[in-house]
């Protein structure tokens, strides 16, 4: 019999790096993996993004609708509640020996509960980062503490998941999966780029924008995506390309000004979603990174790209030293692009080495998998492991 294993996603993001795990586990002969979909995948407001998964050639096994149309902290406590319930039902028809998630989000959270709830172990991507400016933080860390397996991007990660109770010899650090991505992954020519977004990315220079709210701040989302874009309106040799914000709690604000702003500057251009191959095209070719998305830490600086990283929305995860950081006001804003947009600074940036690994995630996550999965090695009576020792 094979092994059946669910593979969860919500967002475009997580999809992009779930892929090549995803492949290579549909691969291999000992499983039968189901791609299960929810959250701004399956809304037309976020590019209805479940399309580029059929597109890659998977079969998604159930969409399982639950994101309602609002970002207030009410209704995204009542997605939960909706993607609780959907998931109960889907995971008592189809019993998976695994699920594998990745993240922090808050649709993830309301499955792992389900998931546990029914006895299903789960392999969780990414534990142990912080992001101390988005409620992101604790998600994280409940993630962790209702997930079995657990794959870090950093040794430091990995210490830290340990750190909250998990025993040492269920936690490995793989690196991150976007490096394999870049690594990997038949990008696009500039010329394939500028006609797929009908931009002359020759015309002039660019920057790729991405910018979230800081769930952790209450009603800071417009008076920051105001700076951000009034910081974009001084560079008007420059072209902004913009990807919008997920489906978090004021989410909705900055996609709304964001379109405001695009109406009105030529040089400002939005996207829902580029899909994964089109964004990391669009990484190689820019000139400089900006707004507040992990991609700035984590994809950047293996293209050697400058990264204006702004707020608090990652403070705390590990950087390149290709990463600046800067407050959410326009004067500052303008001062960090300035730097990282410098000769010095440039030649710098492209000397940077990740701290995210070497590019050989999925192989080392389906070892492990195999390992627990086909060794029967799963014991769902946790110990909780006390660090009275070094790790």
């Amino acid at each position: 019999m094979k092994k059946k294993i669910s593979v969860l996603t919500a967002t475009r993001a997580e999809y992009g790096l779930l892929k090549p795990i995803i492949a290579k586990l549909n691969a291999a002969e000992e499983f039968d993996v189901r791609i299960v979909v929810t959250g701004a995948h399956l809304s037309p407001e976020f590019g209805l993004t479940y399309r580029e998964i059929e597109r890659d050639g998977f079969i998604i096994d159930e969409k399982i609708e639950m994101l309602l149309s609002s970002d207030t902290p009410s209704s995204v406590t009542k997605s939960m509640g909706l993607a609780m319930i959907g998931f109960a039902d889907y995971f008592e028809k189809f019993k998976p020996d695994l699920l594998i998630v990745l993240g922090d989000r808050y649709e993830t959270l309301a499955v792992v509960i389900a998931a546990a709830n029914q006895r299903i172990p789960v392999a969780h991507l990414y534990g142990g980062e912080t992001t101390q400016g988005a409620i992101d933080e604790s998600i994280r860390h409940a993630i962790t503490k209702f997930s079995y397996l657990h794959f870090t991007s950093t040794e430091e990660y990995r210490r830290r998941v340990i750190q909250l109770g998990e025993e040492p010899e269920r936690v490995f650090n793989v690196g991150a999966i976007g490096i394999e991505n870049i690594l990997n992954e038949k990008l696009m020519s500039k010329e394939e780029l500028g006609k797929e977004l009908n931009i002359d990315l020759k015309k002039r220079p660019y920057a790729m924008v991405t910018f979230h709210p800081v769930t952790l701040e209450e009603n800071s989302a417009e008076k920051q995506i105001r700076a951000l874009l009034e910081a974009c309106r001084e560079y008007g040799d420059i072209n902004f390309i913009f990807t919008k914000a997920n489906a978090d709690e004021q989410g909705r604000v900055i996609n709304r000004i964001i379109d405001e702003y695009a109406i009105k500057y030529e040089n400002i251009a939005v996207f829902t979603s580029l899909g994964t191959v089109k964004y990391l095209s669009a990484l190689k070719y820019c000139s400089i990174v900006i707004g507040n998305s992990s991609s700035g830490l984590m994809e950047a600086p293996v293209f050697g790209i400058p990264t204006v990283n702004i707020g608090d929305r990652q403070k705390g995860r590990i950087q390149a030293s290709s990463v600046i950081n800067c407050e959410p006001v326009k004067e500052d804003i303008l001062r960090a692009i300035e730097t990282a947009l410098s000769d010095s600074f440039a030649k710098k940036a492209k000397e940077t080495v990740s701290p995210y690994g070497d590019g050989h995630t999925s192989d080392k996550v389906i070892e492990v998998i195999k390992e627990y999965l086909l060794d029967k090695k799963i014991d769902l009576k946790k110990k909780f492991y006390d660090c009275t020792v070094d790790l």
